[in-house]
């Protein structure tokens, strides 16, 4: 190459170097990259070209002009490292991202042929310095997302929003188009439980959450040294890239294959997936899978190896956080009982307090030989009604009370809300609330145990009942939606101001006098460990209505019964 042309090229690498710099997006890097080089080269037609995973021929990312042509099997072959003959008024040149060949970079010329001294080591220098500004998006893209995650840490966000953080961030990295998961091993060591799965085309939330696995003593042993294993579909066989013996790991990780009701979900072709360790044992696995087998390389793997600390962490955090909560739990649980037994003392001392006068007189009555029959008939009516209300108070508190013990397994939704409905009616009818029902009849199951049920209506119905202190309408109706069981929660109260809308789940946060503020933490955590949704709309001066889907208990799930 003469000095006047390493001049220009120079002088053209440096403008490009300093073009790309302001770029962050690589699809706009490329197509800048593709138009100047086809001017400094004085091309008629350039293209970008890539061999998406699984396909038989290149596909065409940018062309110039939009309607030219190129010859798919040689791109092909060329990305194939095929070496094809190439005709003297063209150039082609290796892009390469993620530490190996990713696309093509092409020019031809319909005026002339290329100086075959110069033209394609130039061209190559451009692709070089092309894929090392592609590289340079992509360690940018991986430290934004690290830092996203560890920002997401730092404000202490809940662990199963912090899950799927992760995974989001991993999508967005290494571009898997088949599904992410991260499992949790339990407590005594023999199972993984699916506790976040991402799937690519999905839109909506995994099926397979709260999915066991379980693990035998060979599976355990594989995963205590931080060895991220790779692997590839070969037939029906998984192979393990470094050839270690890996591969029950794999078929472990191959839970489609159990799933006899999604046939139609596209097998996993390569597998990626690094063991979460402790000094004390087995935390997890974080798990990435692809349609096409050779989709991971490397890089991917070393990606996934940067954030094994960052679920590790998530880990446990969630582990704390269940523990503080199970304590919070059975903490809220009691000093709802305590509130209850303090507040429905007044309507049972009055039911009693009628009750004994009136066997006081019918004894009297009895013992001097007077009794009328139609006023003894009259007082033990009155009689009847005052136990009734103070049997029906009773049974509510001991229903929740035998509840409460009982974890997540199965529960009757419209049951939970009927037994608790004794407990508040008195407070209901001496504040004037109007009580609007609406239980639809024969719903499903769901995946909740009756006494978390009743412990979430309780506090949600007692915030409404609070909201409500000069009476007004709450309304509780129940349907099934799809796979859930929706209840709607609305009062006719004071609502709640804009600016504590945005922290009614914060732990500790209470605008009640007497209030603790765990009552809309505690109802989270419950809908969060049944795999519902709870949402709060509210405008001050017009009430609120808490939204709360409950997923419907499947026969495949039964065996997680409580």
């Amino acid at each position: 190459m003469s000095p006047e042309a390493e001049t220009n090229l120079l002088r053209f690498l440096n403008r490009l170097d300093g073009r790309l710099k302001s770029v962050g997006d690589d699809q706009k890097a490329l197509w800048l990259s593709l138009r100047s080089t086809c001017d400094f080269f004085k091309a008629t037609d350039a293209c970008v070209a890539l061999l998406p995973p699984g396909k038989a021929l290149a596909e065409l990312m940018f062309v110039i002009p939009r309607e030219g042509a190129w010859d798919l099997d040689l791109l092909t072959a060329f990305l194939h490292r095929q070496k094809p003959a190439i005709l003297p008024n063209m150039l082609l040149a290796p892009l390469n991202r993620r530490d190996r060949l990713w696309a093509v970079l092409g020019l031809r010329s319909r005026e002339g042929e290329f100086d075959r001294n110069v033209d394609p080591r130039a061209l190559l220098r451009i692709a070089r310095a092309v894929s090392e500004s592609i590289h340079r998006m992509d360690w940018e893209r991986i430290v934004e997302v690290r830092s996203r995650i560890d920002h997401k840490i730092m404000e202490q966000l809940r662990p199963k929003d912090l899950f799927y953080q992760i995974l989001h961030g991993l999508r967005s990295l290494t571009r898997y188009d088949h599904s992410s998961a991260l499992l949790i091993c339990d407590e005594r060591g023999d199972a993984l439980e699916l506790v976040a799965e991402q799937v690519a085309w999905l839109k909506g939330k995994s099926r397979r959450i709260g999915l066991r696995l379980p693990l035998s003593r060979t599976l355990w042993d594989l995963m205590h040294d931080g060895t991220v294993y790779g692997f590839d579909r070969v037939g029906d066989q998984w192979r393990e890239w470094q050839g270690q013996k890996a591969a029950p790991l794999a078929e472990l990780l191959d839970y489609n294959r159990l799933s006899g009701d999604l046939d139609s979900v596209p097998r996993e072709a390569a597998l990626l997936c690094a063991p979460l360790g402790r000094g004390d044992g087995l935390l997890g696995v974080l798990r990435i899978a692809a349609r096409h087998p050779h989709a991971f390389g490397a890089y991917e793997a070393e990606l996934l190896q940067r954030f094994m600390p960052l679920a590790t962490i998530a880990i446990q955090n969630s582990q704390r956080t269940e523990i503080l909560e199970a304590k919070m739990l059975e903490a809220e649980k009691k000093h709802a009982i305590a509130n209850l037994a303090r507040g429905v003392s007044h309507d049972i001392n009055n039911a009693l307090g009628s009750v004994l006068p009136l066997v006081q007189q019918m004894l009297a009555d009895l013992q001097s030989g007077q009794i009328e029959t139609h006023l003894l008939a009259d007082d033990l009516q009155q009689v009847e009604q005052s136990l009734q209300t103070c049997r029906r108070i009773f049974g509510g508190m001991l229903a929740m009370a035998r509840g409460s013990g009982q974890k997540i397994g199965e529960g009757s939704v419209n049951r939970a809300i009927e037994s608790t409905l004794p407990i508040l009616k008195d407070s209901f009818r001496r504040r004037a609330i109007l009580l609007d029902l609406d239980l639809s009849a024969s719903l499903p199951v769901v995946k909740g145990g009756l006494g978390d049920l009743e412990q979430l209506f309780l506090n949600l119905m007692t915030n409404a009942r609070d909201a409500m202190p000069t009476g007004g309408t709450l309304s509780v109706r129940t349907r099934q939606l799809n796979e859930s069981v929706e209840v709607l929660i609305q009062d006719s109260g004071c609502g709640i101001p804009p600016e504590h809308l945005s922290r009614i789940h914060e732990p500790f946060f209470t605008t009640k006098h007497s209030g603790r503020g765990l009552g809309l933490s505690i109802c989270q955590s419950i809908v969060w460990d049944m795999r519902g949704d709870l949402k709060i709309n509210s405008r001050e001066g017009e009430g609120t209505q808490v939204r709360v889907l409950l997923p419907v208990l499947k026969e495949r799930d039964t065996g997680a019964k409580a």
